[in-house]
């Protein structure tokens, strides 16, 4: 596939989906989904829920091709919520359009209103919404794309056949970047497909821009673990895990010292070595469930004091330092056993 245009050369638009059955891992709300396609006068408004990268946009742009094929941006009016959320705009761009009477469309009777971000919307524009979604349901169908549902008023949410989105499966995730790479000529080695998935927490699209950019760095058309941690501007798990077991021995200095060399080496904020931490924390084998609850809860704690503008240099060494008390605690317990 040749890339015609600036847009195209992005491989999340230039691999995004087209029919549903492209659509990655969401098998049950596809199949939910294709129900209403093939009778689409049954089709109600829809609300699509959920966290970022999922399949949310696609799968809405997705129903537009299969409900109007090649002339499905003449039936459609996209909006994002996020840019155009005051009443102004429903009352004007979507009302206009939704007046509209598309019953001279093969068998589909009305148009497609995609709202993506609707949860940004104000309050007093989701009100004018609800009315419009009532008395424009003859002509029109919405799809609402949000975050958060809880944020979309109850009235709305009662109009609408609602789909959650969760993260994406880790294994459909590696498949899906090794068969881009394939079509892109590059060598994606596993245990990188497994440090990008890692990465991106679900978030496919976050998944796909990183492998573009690690596959920029690459060398030999190859890319390998290194890489891919160049470009995502993590630390070395292994190194991560290192400052880590050092503070719970009780070697607090050297502990700190690994801080600020990560700190140094990548450039870290306070916040994001706190997250990592968080996540070498659970992939730990030699702390039993009990241990990492107990850790996490630390964290949290000094995660939170970032947050209030606290210095990072000394938040993270408090950290550690709570640690490499823990880690005492710990001895001292199996010494009394």
């Amino acid at each position: 596939m040749a890339a015609t245009s600036e847009e195209a050369l992005m491989w999340v638009e230039k691999y995004r989906p087209k029919t549903l059955d492209e659509v990655v891992d969401l098998h049950d709300i596809v199949e939910s989904l294709k129900a209403f396609m093939r009778n689409p006068k049954t089709m109600p408004h829809l609300m699509l829920a959920g966290i970022p990268g999922t399949g949310k946009t696609t799968v809405a742009l997705c129903i537009a091709h299969e409900l109007f094929g090649q002339n499905w941006r003449s039936f459609t009016l996209e909006l994002n919520a996020s840019d155009e959320r005051g009443i102004d705009t429903v009352r004007e761009r979507i009302k206009d359009f939704s007046r509209y009477s598309r019953t001279g469309f093969g068998n589909i009777p009305f148009a497609l209103i995609i709202l993506d971000e609707s949860d940004q919307m104000t309050g007093p524009a989701q009100t004018a919404l609800r009315r419009i979604m009532e008395i424009g349901s003859r002509t029109s169908r919405f799809i609402l794309i949000c975050n958060q549902s809880s944020k979309i008023i109850e009235p709305i949410q009662s109009r609408c056949a609602i789909f959650r989105f969760s993260r994406l499966d880790r294994q459909a995730m590696k498949e899906h970047l090794q068969c881009i790479a394939k079509k892109e000529n590059v060598k994606l080695q596993p245990e990188a497909a497994e440090r990008i998935v890692d990465y991106s927490e679900g978030d496919l699209r976050h998944a796909i821009n990183a492998l573009q950019t690690a596959s920029a760095y690459r060398e030999g058309g190859i890319v390998d673990e290194k890489t891919v941690s160049l470009v995502i501007g993590e630390a070395s798990p292994m190194l991560v895990q290192k400052m880590i077991r050092k503070a719970l021995y009780g070697d607090f200095m050297e502990a700190r010292k690994t801080m600020y060399d990560i700190m140094g080496s990548y450039g870290f904020s306070g916040s994001e070595i706190i997250r990592q931490i968080q996540r070498e924390i659970f992939k730990m084998s030699d702390l039993t469930p009990e241990q990492k609850a107990d850790l996490s809860n630390l964290i949290g704690e000094y995660d939170y004091r970032l947050t209030q503008g606290a210095n990072s240099d000394i938040q993270l060494s408090a950290l550690l330092a709570q640690f490499a008390r823990f880690g005492k605690s710990i001895e001292e317990s199996y010494a009394t056993k």
